[in-house]
């Protein structure tokens, strides 16, 4: 594969990270995932502290995106966050990976425990947050994706048919351009 940028964008609990991860090792490409995790440690900051500044100033979620662009200099990457696909205009393949509501909150369930109610109820009020965020700072309605290359429903997919999707995808992105 030529150095390209492949933009991997979804809600909590869609697969993402593990998508993303595997697909960039498929195509043996660099994985851009910077987040507020990584920021704060930059900054010597606790993450909470992070994310309590984050919210009454957005230079924050700014810096991290600025960041995540820059790193995609060069292509032969893949970058993976909630607005990937957004901001990322260069991309050459934009995937959006989606599953509904309580798909995506048994997998947080499963990952990270608690009671199932409550894991649903903090992934709904979650979406509702980003939403309001990505509107708020960008204009960004993160629930209109139709425009991206490739739309995956993950809630019958495990992550090895997933990455063979984005796979075939690519295959047919390189191979209509030559």
């Amino acid at each position: 594969m030529k150095n390209l940028i492949i933009a991997i964008s979804g809600k909590s609990g869609c697969g993402n990270t593990t998508v993303s991860r595997l697909t960039a090792e498929a195509l043996n490409y660099r994985l851009i995932n910077y987040t507020f995790h990584n920021l704060a440690l930059e900054m010597g900051l606790p993450f909470e502290e992070l994310c309590r500044r984050a919210e009454d100033d957005p230079q924050y979620d700014y810096l991290v995106d600025e960041k995540q662009l820059a790193f995609t200099r060069g292509g032969g990457c893949l970058l993976a966050s909630r607005l990937a696909i957004w901001l990322c205009k260069e991309a050459d393949l934009k995937v959006f990976l989606t599953a509904p509501p309580e798909v995506r909150a048994a997998r947080i369930h499963r990952r990270e425990g608690g009671r199932p109610e409550e894991v649903l109820a903090q992934t709904l009020k979650r979406d509702q947050h980003d939403h309001d965020r990505y509107q708020k700072l960008y204009g960004i309605d993160n629930n209109d994706y139709a425009f991206a290359d490739l739309i995956i429903d993950t809630q019958d997919k495990d992550p090895p048919r997933i990455v063979g999707l984005i796979l075939g995808a690519i295959q047919e992105k390189q191979n209509s351009v030559e």
